[in-house]
């Protein structure tokens, strides 16, 4: 495929940015500032650094770009993510980075729009989860800690989702924060 213009890559770095800013698991990562003082700025940041890596580099692959975000955001953030939103993110991109090489701008925008659209629905919110003292039949939860955090979107309730191709993410997630300082973000079961 063909290197992507100027306006095809200032699209491109749009998609991005939509697709990232509508992401619960960096929401979560900037709102607590796991990222530390700078974490709004490391967003920022993430968007560039995706889309130069797909400027850079020929014929992506969905697990290499899945690889690259989690890199990012175990470096950036310390956070290791394990809700399974990972792959759908990088899927997301990779589907609009074709979309733009292949001349679909419209089908790019259209999804832009969509991803803006549930951006001002909502964003994520961490709230605390039931500590083992609150419930003791609660022995399914993996990551159950007093430090758990269960995910919430904003007014749509316990379920969020990025886009049509970002199925329905989980909709109980809870964050642990470990000892060696990393924050690990899982399922609830």
């Amino acid at each position: 495929m063909a290197p992507l213009t100027s306006s095809t890559r200032e699209l491109f770095s749009e998609a991005v940015r939509a697709v990232l800013e509508t992401w619960p698991v960096l929401q979560i990562a900037v709102d607590n500032g796991f990222g530390g003082a700078y974490s709004q700025q490391k967003a920022e940041w993430m968007v560039d650094a995706l889309q130069q890596y797909f400027n850079d580099n020929d014929e992506l692959l969905q697990d290499e770009v899945e690889d690259f975000i989690s890199h990012l955001m175990n470096n950036e953030f310390d956070t290791m993510v394990d809700d399974g939103s990972l792959p759908q993110v990088a899927q997301k991109v990779c589907v609009m980075f074709q979309q733009c090489q292949q001349g679909k701008l419209t089908d790019v925008r259209e999804q832009i729009n969509q991803l803006i659209l549930k951006k001002s629905a909502g964003r994520a919110k961490a709230t605390p989860g039931k500590t083992p003292d609150d419930d003791d039949d609660d022995d399914d939860n993996e990551c159950e800690d007093e430090e758990a955090m269960d995910c919430a979107g904003g007014a749509e309730g316990p379920s969020v989702s990025s886009s049509a191709v970002m199925e329905q993410l989980p909709q109980d997630t809870s964050h642990e924060e470990e000892d060696d300082g990393w924050t690990l973000v899982c399922r609830k079961k």
